[in-house]
């Protein structure tokens, strides 16, 4: 049997589901290692290989395949951790990294600061070169400049530099010959330049982003370097592919030189696995929620494809390659809950992350986290956490909680942890608003798909708030982004600055780009191992009205594109615009203006048959009840005596309603009292609000008809 592997590493734990060719799987969790995540990664092998009795050096045989998302490069950049960088510029545009657009977030908060710029400005270096808005060159390149640049870089002693010069997008001649110049003068540093980064206008963006590739790229390129080598160590001789923020994946050779390709390479494999089960279910559009030990993490899947941005920020520094539009909150299990200068109760962002962790771990934890709250409520079984791997002491978090929370606020311990679970769930369904209500859609039309291991908890709350009918816990909810990094394909996005009045488009040079994009991504895919054949292409166009700032990113079809049948685009694009801001200039003759084209290429890759655990349940309801135990009735503010079911053995179509807790080894579902669930094959629990769900209404799963376009067109 041949295996394929996903790892996710994430705040507390770090998730693996393996899959083998004749379908069988397996959920495995292993606590992470901050200080060193292929620690936790090697680690969790093992501890799989011991489960499936196998010899390490066996298991290894049969693996062909890993893919990894990792959080490496979203940590660096959150904790400021990353290299000590360098900026090489035109002169007259040294500070535009740190005046950006110049726009204040907190426009009315006198107390507000500019984010720090990754690149500080005795770092940041001037050119006298100059290319003009056309593309002509003013003045060349000085070269006894750069050898003084050089110089100070050497003395300064920078890891990686970062060059991005006036108009590079337009004509990127300067932009070689400098990147040539320092990597053959600094060969130990690492060096990417604009144009291989992200080779479109709007300088801001532009130099943002390759800045945050130069700032992470040293710290990308050693830690895969220390992955590749303990996986040698251990004789892995099989695949690895790293997701990327678009939801497709890449090579560890890609991920290297393209590190900002990974900011978000975790979160993204959720939507992609939350588009396979929405549509196993019969639907279209899902809001996928994945809730950690640190994060909440919620994205849109809209007609089967996910929604992605070039408009994306990672901790106010902005990133305008295409990512998964996920919205990412500091609300997970380990949310550490405080009060305010005014009095009032807030859960997080601040996490107990896995070390010290939450209090009722027993791991150093002095904080009450949400977690704490979980298990004070009566969600958890203290002696049942994952299975029983770990012991939660109940009585240590409810004294800690009443304590620090309680007595300020002059309630008991649970009083004091429903109000954190009140609170954290608010917070979340706020995320949710963001991703949905933000973005022109109405979450109620929306299936909510739930994944994390403490996410199931809490969704039947979130749901309540935002007035969602209907939400799903698949079985492999707690390892969900696992579980999604097998459905990754191989992903490249290409785009091209093409500014024009939309009826002046000159068809020659515009299907030219195309061509272009299209052969160098032909070039790439093939030497990553894809046939031809096995490539799909989805073009699009950023397009607006003439004379506004912002764009619109309009997927087109390859016909439209070869056909040049631009009536049909620009139709489309109307459409788009009203739904996406509330009115469209079609019958004020309103010219158009495209900005950007862009290509995606896809190299179709293997997928696993099915993404569930091997469910081994045959149990009725009655005979999968464990217990009676008392648990926080949110409907009435009470605490009450619920049944506890088995989830792990419970058969399939079986009707549970609550109030109830459904225990599993990874997960637990937590059941209000206005709230139904059913069972239906492969471990999937469908819950559903009986207030809201039209009478007599059934759904039935259903196998995929067609391959998934993971990370949408």
């Amino acid at each position: 049997m041949k295996y394929k592997l996903g790892i996710d590493v994430g705040g507390t734990f770090t998730d693996f589901f393996l899959v083998g060719d004749d379908g069988f799987s397996l959920i495995h969790k292993t606590l992470s290692t901050p200080e060193d995540s292929s620690i936790g990664f090697i680690t969790g092998i093992h501890e799989i290989a011991e489960k499936l009795d196998l010899p390490l050096s066996s298991f290894i045989e049969k693996i062909e395949t890993i893919v990894h998302g990792t959080t490496v490069a979203t940590n660096a950049l959150l904790t400021n951790k990353g290299a000590r960088t360098a900026l090489v510029t035109t002169g007259g545009f040294r500070d535009a990294l740190e005046m950006r657009r110049g726009i204040r977030e907190q426009r009315y908060n006198n107390h507000y600061r500019n984010i720090r710029p990754l690149v500080p400005r005795h770092l940041r270096f001037c050119l006298s070169e100059r290319i003009d808005a056309t593309g002509q060159i003013i003045s060349p390149v000085d070269f006894k400049e750069l050898d003084d640049i050089i110089d100070r870089i050497k003395k300064l002693e920078v890891q990686s530099v970062a060059v991005c010069l006036m108009n590079s997008y337009l004509n990127n001649k300067h932009e070689k010959l400098v990147v040539s110049y320092l990597r053959e003068s600094l060969p130990d540093l690492f060096i990417c330049a604009s144009f291989e980064v992200l080779p479109s206008i709007r300088f801001y963006e532009r130099v943002s982003t390759t800045c945050i590739n130069a700032y992470i790229g040293v710290v990308i390129d050693k830690y895969l370097q220390s992955l590749l080598a303990k996986l040698k160590d251990i004789n892995f001789a099989g695949k690895l592919m790293i997701m990327q923020s678009n939801g497709g994946v890449v090579t560890p050779d890609v991920a290297r030189k393209l590190a900002a390709v990974t900011v978000l390479s975790g979160p993204a494999a959720a939507p992609i696995a939350g588009a396979y089960y929405s549509e196993l279910l019969g639907f279209e559009n899902c809001i996928t929620m994945d809730m950690g030990g640190t994060s909440f993490d919620a994205s849109l899947v809209v007609d089967g494809q996910c929604i992605t941005s070039t408009d994306g920020e990672i901790d106010r520094h902005r990133i305008a390659l295409p990512t998964l539009d996920i919205v990412t909150i500091g609300a997970g299990g380990g949310s550490i809950g405080w009060i305010d200068e005014g009095g009032l109760l807030q859960m997080g962002p601040q996490s107990a992350g896995a070390l010290p962790g939450p209090v009722s771990y027993m791991r150093g934890g002095i904080l009450p986290a949400c977690t704490d709250a979980d298990l004070i409520l009566g969600y958890l079984d203290p002696d049942f956490f994952a299975g029983g791997k770990y012991k939660l002491d109940k009585n240590k978090a409810a004294d800690i909680t009443a304590q620090i929370l309680g007595e300020p606020l002059k309630l008991n311990a649970i009083k004091a942890a429903a109000g954190m679970y009140r609170v954290i769930n608010m917070n979340m369904a706020q995320g949710v608003r963001q991703v949905s209500v933000e973005r022109g859609y109405d979450p109620r039309e929306f299936l909510l798909i739930c994944a994390g291991g403490a996410g199931a908890i809490h969704a039947g709350e979130i749901c309540r708030e935002l007035e969602i009918p209907m939400f799903v816990v698949p079985a492999v909810a707690s390892i969900f982004c696992a579980s999604g990094m097998l459905l990754g394909d191989l992903k490249h996005d290409y785009v091209r600055s093409y500014i024009s009045k939309y009826s002046a488009i000159n068809k020659e040079q515009f299907l030219e780009l195309y061509r272009e994009m299209k052969e160098e991504a032909i070039q790439t895919l093939t030497s990553e191992g894809i046939d031809s054949s096995k490539i799909e292409y989805s073009p699009s166009l950023d397009l607006r009205y003439s004379g506004q700032f912002h764009e619109v990113q309009l997927d087109v079809s390859f016909d439209e594109i070869l056909g040049f049948r631009l009536d049909n685009i620009k139709d489309s694009f109307h459409k788009e615009h009203n739904r996406k801001y509330g009115y469209e200039l079609r019958n004020e003759g309103t010219e158009l203006e495209v900005i950007n084209i862009r290509l995606r290429a896809i190299g179709i890759t293997e997928k696993p048959n099915q993404l569930t655990a091997n469910s081994t349940g045959l149990l009725s309801a009655k005979e999968a009840l464990k217990c009676m135990r008392p648990a926080y009735i949110p409907e009435t503010g009470e605490m009450q005596k619920i049944p506890v079911y088995d989830g792990d053995r419970i058969a399939s179509y079986v009707k549970i309603t609550g109030p109830a807790l459904i225990e599993q080894v990874n997960t637990s579902l937590f059941l209000g009292s206005s709230y139904d669930c059913e069972t239906i094959e492969g471990g999937t629990f469908i819950v559903y609000n009986r207030q809201l769900m039209p009478n007599g209404y059934k759904i039935k799963s259903r196998k995929p008809q067609k391959r998934l376009k993971n990370g949408g067109n």
